[in-house]
């Protein structure tokens, strides 16, 4: 139903939750960056906040519609063009058979997310349309979509004109500072009290080599408690190993020196440890943000980081839509 012109820096299929009860066989959730923004495109053409959709990377794509549909541009303001007219972003717009969208660069944010109404009707794969690159699973044959190819759609019932009201969308920060919500654990006793303060009172740069698998930061040396570096050897050699474990979707996962946030497409285990971790209610700020851009930390209890997700998920729902 949709063909891709061009296919934009990296736009990929992707569906919210994600691939969820497979990650301790080595498949992560997947699904988009910013899910805040994402399930309220949904809404909006009529979808469930779930149903699959597009990501998009940078830089957007040019995609030509063979039917008549209903879509919403969301997330970072790609400065959508629809038959080289300004589309609006956080409303819903009917489109024709034989109109073509066109989206750019952005100038706030880092990833817009285009829904189409019947959502994209990829095969599933372990319960979920959305894309994981590196093992080249899901979406359009698991990967980022390319010029030529063909995007199936599902039947829908969307309609024109609907809108997200002004207070249920994401702020993005035009200043490039972000402050992200952590919660201390799971390795957080590896770290001494100077460690902690230095990490909550720094601004991290976000570095340019990271990806959906992982957020590297730069930022200063980390030190730590005597149970690091007096440690049994099965732990191994540097302060920051540890015998293999489990990690936490959104663990700042600590490779040496280097604070890794491991995202959407991270891995599910490994021999490092991880002090912190970022709540999934406060992903939507890393999905948003671009490498040279800094991340002050504010440290929250589980019990917040929980309200935060409720309080999300209230937000994405039919009430903010009119």
């Amino acid at each position: 139903m949709i063909e891709v012109i061009q296919a934009g820096l990296e736009t990929s299929v992707q569906d919210y939750p994600g691939r969820i009860g497979y990650w301790n066989q080595g498949f992560p959730p997947s699904g988009p960056m910013d899910s805040w923004s994402f399930r309220l495109a949904n809404l909006l053409v009529g979808n469930e906040p779930g149903a699959a959709g597009l990501e998009c990377q940078f830089m957007g794509p040019t995609l030509k519609f063979r039917k008549n549909t209903v879509i919403a541009v969301c997330g970072a303001d790609m400065k959508p063009k629809l038959e080289g007219q300004p589309m609006p972003t956080w409303e819903s717009v009917a489109v024709s058979a034989g109109q073509t969208l066109q989206l750019s660069f952005p100038s706030v944010g880092a990833r817009g997310y285009i829904a189409i109404a019947g959502g994209i009707a990829t095969p599933p794969w372990l319960g979920s349309r959305s894309t994981f690159h590196k093992a080249g699973v899901g979406g359009m044959e698991g990967h980022a979509l390319k010029v030529g190819q063909i995007v199936p759609v599902a039947q829908g019932r969307g309609k024109g004109g609907r809108k997200v009201k002004d207070g249920s969308r994401p702020t993005f920060s035009a200043n490039k500072h972000w402050t992200i919500e952590v919660v201390a654990g799971p390795n957080d006793d590896w770290v001494d009290e100077a460690g902690h303060a230095r990490f909550l009172a720094t601004d991290w740069k976000l570095s340019s080599k990271s990806d959906r698998t992982g957020f590297r930061l730069e930022g200063p040396m980390w030190t730590f408690a005597e149970k690091a570096t007096n440690k049994r050897p099965e732990h191994g050699a540097e302060p920051s190993n540890i015998i293999d474990q489990g990690y936490p979707v959104g663990a700042i996962n600590l490779a040496g020196q280097t604070p890794i946030i491991l995202v959407n497409d991270g891995p599910s285990m490994g021999g490092f440890i991880n002090p912190y971790t970022v709540p999934s209610a406060a992903f939507w700020k890393l999905g948003q943000s671009r490498p040279g851009e800094t991340y002050r930390f504010h440290k929250v209890t589980v019990e917040q980081a929980q309200a935060m997700g409720r309080d999300l998920k209230a937000i994405c729902s039919e009430n903010s839509i009119y």
